[in-house]
């Protein structure tokens, strides 16, 4: 199984942090030398488009806890979370760097499926309580 840049930063964004924590230290000792070229937190706009007209807008600000680091292969990784977890967006970036970089790919691998497997089941479970409360008009 592989996945895609996209996908696998959207796995690991919605991840325990946690996890990713642990999954990035797990690999600092196979990264060679790091130099952490941002890490810090900033509003940045949330852009929402109107369901009837198609308008887009801002709907407000959100914090966001920003990433990025460059490895000693050369590769570099990028990470944005929702939230200040400046340690969360630095692990994921950390993670961004070793995948672009081919550092412990199985083990990344296996990490994100297994992520990807649970939130899947999670989405699963939160659409099967949501239909229970869909309301069929024709039978009223």
């Amino acid at each position: 199984m592989s996945f895609s840049q996209s996908e696998y930063m959207t796995i690991l964004t919605h991840a325990p942090a946690d996890m990713v924590k642990q999954s990035a230290e797990s690999l600092l000792d196979s990264l060679g030398e790091i130099s952490v070229l941002v890490n810090r937190t900033g509003l940045v706009m949330l852009p929402y488009t109107d369901t009837v007209k198609g308008n887009r807008f801002h709907l407000g600000e959100v914090l966001v806890s920003e990433s990025r680091v460059r490895i000693g292969a050369g590769a570099e990784g990028y990470a944005a979370c929702l939230g200040r977890d400046l340690e969360q967006s630095l692990a994921i970036a950390l993670i961004d760097a070793a995948l672009q970089a081919g550092i412990a790919q199985e083990s990344l691998i296996a990490f994100l499926a297994q992520q990807a497997g649970a939130q899947r089941a999670a989405d699963e479970a939160l659409l099967r309580e949501v239909e229970k409360t869909r309301v069929e008009l024709e039978t009223f």
